[in-house]
Protein backbone atom coordinates (compact mmCIF):
# COMPACT_ATOMS: atom_id res chain seq x y z
CA UNK A 1 0.00 0.00 0.00
CA UNK A 2 2.96 2.19 1.14
CA UNK A 3 3.97 1.59 -2.19
CA UNK A 4 1.11 2.61 -4.34
CA UNK A 5 0.53 5.62 -2.65
CA UNK A 6 3.98 7.19 -2.80
CA UNK A 7 4.56 5.78 -6.71
CA UNK A 8 2.42 9.47 -8.14
CA UNK A 9 5.08 11.75 -5.45
CA UNK A 10 7.52 12.38 -8.23
CA UNK A 11 8.72 15.47 -6.94
CA UNK A 12 9.71 13.63 -3.62
CA UNK A 13 11.06 10.92 -5.60
CA UNK A 14 13.09 13.12 -7.79
CA UNK A 15 14.54 14.89 -4.74
CA UNK A 16 15.13 11.80 -2.58
CA UNK A 17 17.26 9.42 -5.74
CA UNK A 18 19.38 12.54 -6.02
CA UNK A 19 20.45 12.73 -2.27
CA UNK A 20 23.50 11.73 -0.84
CA UNK A 21 21.87 11.94 2.40
CA UNK A 22 18.40 11.21 3.90
CA UNK A 23 16.91 12.19 7.44
CA UNK A 24 14.13 11.05 8.45
CA UNK A 25 12.09 11.84 11.66
CA UNK A 26 9.93 8.84 13.15
CA UNK A 27 7.09 9.86 15.47
CA UNK A 28 8.36 6.77 17.71
CA UNK A 29 9.71 8.01 20.95
CA UNK A 30 8.45 6.98 23.94
CA UNK A 31 10.54 5.09 26.81
CA UNK A 32 9.68 1.31 26.50
CA UNK A 33 7.41 0.70 29.55
CA UNK A 34 5.44 3.74 28.19
CA UNK A 35 4.48 2.17 24.61
CA UNK A 36 0.60 1.86 24.71
CA UNK A 37 -1.23 -0.86 21.90
CA UNK A 38 -4.72 -0.39 20.50
CA UNK A 39 -5.95 -3.15 18.60
CA UNK A 40 -2.05 -4.45 18.01
CA UNK A 41 -1.01 -1.69 16.92
CA UNK A 42 0.68 1.36 18.49
CA UNK A 43 -1.85 3.67 19.60
CA UNK A 44 0.12 7.06 19.99
CA UNK A 45 3.41 6.11 17.71
CA UNK A 46 4.21 5.41 14.60
CA UNK A 47 3.55 1.49 14.51
CA UNK A 48 6.63 -1.06 14.06
CA UNK A 49 4.96 -2.34 10.45
CA UNK A 50 4.66 0.56 9.13
CA UNK A 51 8.58 2.45 10.07
CA UNK A 52 9.36 -1.18 8.12
CA UNK A 53 7.37 -0.15 5.12
CA UNK A 54 8.92 3.25 5.03
CA UNK A 55 12.43 2.13 5.18
CA UNK A 56 11.98 -0.76 2.68
CA UNK A 57 10.98 1.75 0.24
CA UNK A 58 13.80 3.90 0.55
CA UNK A 59 15.84 1.21 0.44
CA UNK A 60 14.34 0.10 -2.64
CA UNK A 61 14.12 3.39 -4.23
CA UNK A 62 17.52 5.08 -3.11
CA UNK A 63 21.06 4.62 -3.04
CA UNK A 64 21.88 7.48 -0.39
CA UNK A 65 23.10 7.46 3.17
CA UNK A 66 19.98 7.22 5.34
CA UNK A 67 19.53 8.18 8.97
CA UNK A 68 17.20 8.98 11.64
CA UNK A 69 17.12 11.33 14.34
CA UNK A 70 15.02 11.97 17.60
CA UNK A 71 15.54 13.86 20.79
CA UNK A 72 14.86 12.13 24.22
CA UNK A 73 12.64 14.54 26.42
CA UNK A 74 12.22 11.64 28.70
CA UNK A 75 15.55 11.32 31.07
CA UNK A 76 17.19 13.56 32.85
CA UNK A 77 20.26 13.75 30.46
CA UNK A 78 18.03 13.86 27.30
CA UNK A 79 19.85 11.45 25.47
CA UNK A 80 18.54 8.43 22.99
CA UNK A 81 20.97 6.10 24.07
CA UNK A 82 21.59 3.25 22.21
CA UNK A 83 18.27 0.99 22.85
CA UNK A 84 15.92 3.25 21.93
CA UNK A 85 12.47 1.24 21.32
CA UNK A 86 12.46 1.69 17.46
CA UNK A 87 16.37 1.18 17.27
CA UNK A 88 15.79 -2.76 16.41
CA UNK A 89 13.99 -1.51 13.72
CA UNK A 90 16.82 0.99 11.85
CA UNK A 91 19.11 -1.58 12.12
CA UNK A 92 17.54 -4.27 10.19
CA UNK A 93 17.63 -1.63 7.53
CA UNK A 94 20.98 -0.46 8.09
CA UNK A 95 19.66 3.05 9.07
CA UNK A 96 22.02 5.07 11.10
CA UNK A 97 20.74 7.50 14.03
CA UNK A 98 21.71 10.43 14.74
CA UNK A 99 20.82 12.20 18.29
CA UNK A 100 19.49 15.53 17.64
CA UNK A 101 20.71 16.73 21.24
CA UNK A 102 23.98 15.56 20.79
CA UNK A 103 26.41 18.00 18.84
CA UNK A 104 27.57 19.35 16.27
CA UNK A 105 24.90 21.59 15.92
CA UNK A 106 24.50 24.17 12.99
CA UNK A 107 22.85 26.97 13.35
CA UNK A 108 19.63 27.68 10.78
CA UNK A 109 18.28 31.24 9.26
CA UNK A 110 14.40 30.46 8.29
CA UNK A 111 13.93 31.18 4.50
CA UNK A 112 12.68 34.46 3.88
CA UNK A 113 12.39 35.14 7.79
CA UNK A 114 10.78 33.19 10.48
CA UNK A 115 6.98 33.65 12.07
CA UNK A 116 8.23 33.36 15.79
CA UNK A 117 12.42 33.17 15.58
CA UNK A 118 14.48 33.97 12.51
CA UNK A 119 16.73 30.70 13.19
CA UNK A 120 17.05 28.12 15.44
CA UNK A 121 19.81 25.60 16.29
CA UNK A 122 19.35 22.11 15.22
CA UNK A 123 21.65 18.57 14.37
CA UNK A 124 24.18 19.41 12.04
CA UNK A 125 22.64 15.97 10.09
CA UNK A 126 19.91 18.54 8.18
CA UNK A 127 22.50 20.34 6.31
CA UNK A 128 21.94 19.29 2.87
CA UNK A 129 19.77 16.55 3.52
CA UNK A 130 16.46 16.10 1.82
CA UNK A 131 14.07 14.93 4.85
CA UNK A 132 11.18 12.61 5.43
CA UNK A 133 8.58 13.17 8.34
CA UNK A 134 6.92 9.78 9.68
CA UNK A 135 3.71 10.85 11.51
CA UNK A 136 0.71 9.49 13.61
CA UNK A 137 -2.66 10.65 13.30
CA UNK A 138 -4.12 12.20 16.58
CA UNK A 139 -5.39 15.39 17.72
CA UNK A 140 -3.19 17.50 20.04
CA UNK A 141 -4.11 19.40 23.07
CA UNK A 142 -2.02 22.61 22.35
CA UNK A 143 -1.84 22.15 18.69
CA UNK A 144 -5.35 20.37 17.81
CA UNK A 145 -3.57 18.03 15.42
CA UNK A 146 -0.45 16.06 15.61
CA UNK A 147 0.83 15.14 12.06
CA UNK A 148 3.90 15.73 9.90
CA UNK A 149 4.68 18.98 10.85
CA UNK A 150 4.27 18.87 14.39
CA UNK A 151 6.45 15.86 14.48
CA UNK A 152 9.47 18.17 13.46
CA UNK A 153 9.25 19.68 17.10
CA UNK A 154 11.29 16.61 17.71
CA UNK A 155 14.13 18.17 16.15
CA UNK A 156 15.20 21.21 18.31
CA UNK A 157 18.01 19.74 21.20
CA UNK A 158 16.65 20.62 24.61
CA UNK A 159 20.07 20.75 26.59
CA UNK A 160 21.84 24.04 27.32
CA UNK A 161 23.53 25.90 26.03
CA UNK A 162 22.62 25.23 22.45
CA UNK A 163 19.13 23.62 23.35
CA UNK A 164 16.03 25.28 24.71
CA UNK A 165 13.89 23.79 27.65
CA UNK A 166 10.93 22.12 25.77
CA UNK A 167 8.50 24.72 27.35
CA UNK A 168 10.36 27.40 25.44
CA UNK A 169 8.91 26.72 22.60
CA UNK A 170 5.93 24.37 23.64
CA UNK A 171 3.55 26.87 24.77
CA UNK A 172 1.29 29.52 24.22
CA UNK A 173 1.74 31.48 20.75
CA UNK A 174 5.04 30.76 19.97
CA UNK A 175 4.22 26.94 19.39
CA UNK A 176 1.61 27.75 16.34
CA UNK A 177 4.71 29.67 14.83
CA UNK A 178 7.66 27.50 15.30
CA UNK A 179 5.97 24.44 13.86
CA UNK A 180 6.04 26.49 10.22
CA UNK A 181 9.80 27.47 10.73
CA UNK A 182 10.56 23.71 11.35
CA UNK A 183 9.24 23.14 8.32
CA UNK A 184 10.45 25.91 6.11
CA UNK A 185 13.59 25.43 7.74
CA UNK A 186 13.86 21.20 6.81
CA UNK A 187 11.36 20.87 4.06
CA UNK A 188 10.02 17.49 4.44
CA UNK A 189 10.16 16.47 0.76
CA UNK A 190 8.46 13.21 1.80
CA UNK A 191 5.47 12.65 4.56
CA UNK A 192 3.35 9.74 5.77
CA UNK A 193 0.90 9.67 8.43
CA UNK A 194 0.11 6.21 9.92
CA UNK A 195 -3.52 6.10 10.51
CA UNK A 196 -3.99 2.49 10.91
CA UNK A 197 -4.68 3.08 14.25
CA UNK A 198 -5.00 6.76 15.73
CA UNK A 199 -5.78 8.83 18.87
CA UNK A 200 -8.61 11.24 19.85
CA UNK A 201 -7.88 13.87 22.55
CA UNK A 202 -4.59 14.54 23.40
CA UNK A 203 -1.48 13.26 21.89
CA UNK A 204 -0.61 11.10 25.01
CA UNK A 205 -3.07 9.08 26.69
CA UNK A 206 -6.14 10.08 24.51
CA UNK A 207 -8.44 7.18 23.38
CA UNK A 208 -7.62 4.41 20.29
CA UNK A 209 -9.55 5.05 16.76
CA UNK A 210 -9.32 2.64 14.01
CA UNK A 211 -8.95 3.90 10.81
CA UNK A 212 -7.06 1.68 8.65
CA UNK A 213 -5.41 4.14 6.28
CA UNK A 214 -2.05 5.53 5.11
CA UNK A 215 -1.30 8.99 3.86
CA UNK A 216 1.78 10.30 1.64
CA UNK A 217 2.03 13.73 0.47
CA UNK A 218 4.96 15.52 -0.89
CA UNK A 219 4.30 18.97 1.01
CA UNK A 220 3.98 18.87 4.82
CA UNK A 221 1.39 21.60 4.91
CA UNK A 222 -1.07 20.01 2.00
CA UNK A 223 -0.14 16.56 3.41
CA UNK A 224 -1.33 17.74 6.95
CA UNK A 225 -4.50 19.82 5.58
CA UNK A 226 -5.73 16.50 3.92
CA UNK A 227 -4.76 14.91 7.08
CA UNK A 228 -7.10 17.13 9.36
CA UNK A 229 -9.27 17.02 6.55
CA UNK A 230 -9.76 12.84 6.74
CA UNK A 231 -10.04 13.59 10.75
CA UNK A 232 -12.97 15.58 10.30
CA UNK A 233 -11.63 18.54 11.05
CA UNK A 234 -12.15 22.24 8.61
CA UNK A 235 -8.07 22.80 8.18
CA UNK A 236 -8.92 26.55 7.24
CA UNK A 237 -10.50 26.99 10.83
CA UNK A 238 -8.53 28.85 14.19
CA UNK A 239 -8.08 29.56 17.47
CA UNK A 240 -11.01 28.98 19.50
CA UNK A 241 -13.00 26.84 17.07
CA UNK A 242 -12.32 22.79 17.62
CA UNK A 243 -9.71 21.22 17.68
CA UNK A 244 -7.83 24.51 18.06
CA UNK A 245 -8.93 25.18 21.63
CA UNK A 246 -5.81 26.52 23.33
CA UNK A 247 -4.14 28.03 20.17
CA UNK A 248 -4.06 29.16 16.59
CA UNK A 249 -3.81 26.38 13.81
CA UNK A 250 -0.36 25.98 12.67
CA UNK A 251 -1.47 24.71 9.18
CA UNK A 252 -3.41 28.12 8.32
CA UNK A 253 -0.24 30.21 9.71
CA UNK A 254 2.09 28.02 7.26
CA UNK A 255 -0.33 28.60 4.51
CA UNK A 256 -0.60 32.59 5.47
CA UNK A 257 3.56 32.48 5.14
CA UNK A 258 3.07 31.24 1.81
CA UNK A 259 4.51 28.04 2.64
CA UNK A 260 1.59 25.37 1.07
CA UNK A 261 -2.21 26.15 1.33
CA UNK A 262 -5.01 24.88 3.36
CA UNK A 263 -7.56 25.04 0.29
CA UNK A 264 -8.53 21.47 -0.37
CA UNK A 265 -9.50 22.68 -4.07
CA UNK A 266 -5.91 23.96 -4.47
CA UNK A 267 -4.00 20.39 -3.29
CA UNK A 268 -3.83 17.52 -5.82
CA UNK A 269 -5.54 15.08 -3.46
CA UNK A 270 -6.50 11.40 -4.11
CA UNK A 271 -8.40 9.46 -1.68
CA UNK A 272 -9.73 6.15 -1.63
CA UNK A 273 -11.49 6.36 1.88
CA UNK A 274 -14.06 9.15 3.33
CA UNK A 275 -13.90 11.89 5.88
CA UNK A 276 -14.52 11.36 8.81
CA UNK A 277 -11.97 8.59 8.97
CA UNK A 278 -13.27 8.34 12.79
CA UNK A 279 -14.48 10.74 15.52
CA UNK A 280 -11.55 13.05 16.25
CA UNK A 281 -11.43 16.22 18.12
CA UNK A 282 -9.11 17.44 21.23
CA UNK A 283 -9.80 17.25 24.57
CA UNK A 284 -11.43 20.41 26.36
CA UNK A 285 -9.32 21.17 29.29
CA UNK A 286 -9.76 24.80 30.46
CA UNK A 287 -12.31 27.42 29.99
CA UNK A 288 -12.98 29.21 26.97
CA UNK A 289 -12.44 32.66 29.25
CA UNK A 290 -9.25 31.27 30.92
CA UNK A 291 -7.60 30.40 27.69
CA UNK A 292 -8.39 33.51 26.29
CA UNK A 293 -6.69 34.94 29.29
CA UNK A 294 -4.15 33.04 29.45
CA UNK A 295 -3.26 34.18 25.75
CA UNK A 296 -3.60 37.90 26.03
CA UNK A 297 -1.50 37.81 28.75
CA UNK A 298 1.27 36.37 27.44
CA UNK A 299 1.67 38.41 24.54
CA UNK A 300 1.34 41.61 26.72
CA UNK A 301 4.05 40.00 28.54
CA UNK A 302 6.03 39.72 25.85
CA UNK A 303 5.08 43.07 24.29
CA UNK A 304 6.07 44.73 27.79
CA UNK A 305 9.45 43.08 27.29
CA UNK A 306 10.00 44.98 24.52
CA UNK A 307 8.91 47.96 25.86
CA UNK A 308 11.82 47.27 29.19
CA UNK A 309 14.17 45.60 27.41
CA UNK A 310 16.98 47.79 27.70
CA UNK A 311 16.67 47.66 31.48
CA UNK A 312 15.65 43.86 31.69
CA UNK A 313 19.07 43.13 29.89
CA UNK A 314 21.17 45.34 32.30
CA UNK A 315 19.57 43.28 35.12
CA UNK A 316 19.14 39.65 33.61
CA UNK A 317 21.85 39.62 31.15
CA UNK A 318 21.95 36.02 29.07
CA UNK A 319 19.43 34.73 32.21
CA UNK A 320 16.48 33.06 31.86
CA UNK A 321 13.74 35.02 32.95
CA UNK A 322 9.88 34.15 33.75
CA UNK A 323 7.40 37.40 33.09
CA UNK A 324 4.26 37.47 34.80
CA UNK A 325 1.59 40.48 35.03
CA UNK A 326 4.34 42.90 34.95
CA UNK A 327 6.94 41.22 37.49
CA UNK A 328 10.24 38.82 36.66
CA UNK A 329 8.81 36.14 39.09
CA UNK A 330 11.58 34.04 38.66
CA UNK A 331 14.86 34.49 36.67
CA UNK A 332 18.27 31.89 36.46
CA UNK A 333 20.27 30.01 34.49
CA UNK A 334 18.43 27.15 33.85
CA UNK A 335 14.75 26.89 33.62
CA UNK A 336 14.69 23.05 32.84
CA UNK A 337 13.39 21.72 36.65
CA UNK A 338 11.06 24.39 37.35
CA UNK A 339 7.68 22.10 36.87
CA UNK A 340 4.17 22.82 35.17
CA UNK A 341 3.10 26.83 34.92
CA UNK A 342 0.17 26.09 36.35
CA UNK A 343 2.02 25.52 39.41
CA UNK A 344 4.66 28.17 39.13
CA UNK A 345 1.71 30.98 38.70
CA UNK A 346 0.95 31.18 42.22
CA UNK A 347 -2.51 32.79 43.05
CA UNK A 348 -2.34 34.15 40.02
CA UNK A 349 -4.31 31.56 37.78
CA UNK A 350 -5.46 33.30 34.93
CA UNK A 351 -2.26 35.26 34.66
CA UNK A 352 0.22 33.99 31.84
CA UNK A 353 3.81 33.36 32.04
CA UNK A 354 6.35 34.46 29.44
CA UNK A 355 9.50 32.59 29.39
CA UNK A 356 12.80 34.38 27.64
CA UNK A 357 16.06 33.98 27.00
CA UNK A 358 17.65 37.64 28.20
CA UNK A 359 20.19 37.75 25.10
CA UNK A 360 21.42 41.55 24.81
CA UNK A 361 22.22 39.98 21.00
CA UNK A 362 18.86 38.68 20.40
CA UNK A 363 20.36 36.14 18.19
CA UNK A 364 17.49 34.36 17.91
CA UNK A 365 15.50 37.24 16.45
CA UNK A 366 12.00 36.78 17.98
CA UNK A 367 8.88 38.04 16.21
CA UNK A 368 7.48 40.10 18.44
CA UNK A 369 4.98 41.38 15.66
CA UNK A 370 3.63 37.97 16.11
CA UNK A 371 2.25 38.74 19.94
CA UNK A 372 0.90 41.69 18.49
CA UNK A 373 -1.04 39.77 15.71
CA UNK A 374 -2.46 37.43 18.47
CA UNK A 375 -3.15 40.05 20.72
CA UNK A 376 -5.61 41.45 18.43
CA UNK A 377 -7.39 38.35 17.93
CA UNK A 378 -7.83 38.61 21.50
CA UNK A 379 -10.30 41.32 21.38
Amino acid sequence: TLRRITDPLHRSWERLEKANRIVIKFNMMKLHNRIIYYMGRRRELVDDMVARAVLRLLRERTRAEIIATDTNPYTREHLMGEDFNYAHILKEYGVGFVDSNAPPFKQYDVPGGGCMFDRYTLSACFEGAEVVSVAKMKNHLFMGVTLCMKNLFGLPPITLPHGRVRSYYHHFIRLSYVLPDLGLITQPCLNIVDALTGQWGREWGGQGRICNALLAGDHVTATDVCGAHLMGHDPASDWPNPPFRRDRNHLLIAAKRGFGTVDLREIDFESEVSAPLAEFDSERTDSEKIVESWRRTTCEQALLYQDRRRGIVDRYRNEFIFLQDGDVVWHGADPANLGSRRQLSGNKKDQGMWLKLVDPEEIEGERFETYEACLRMTG
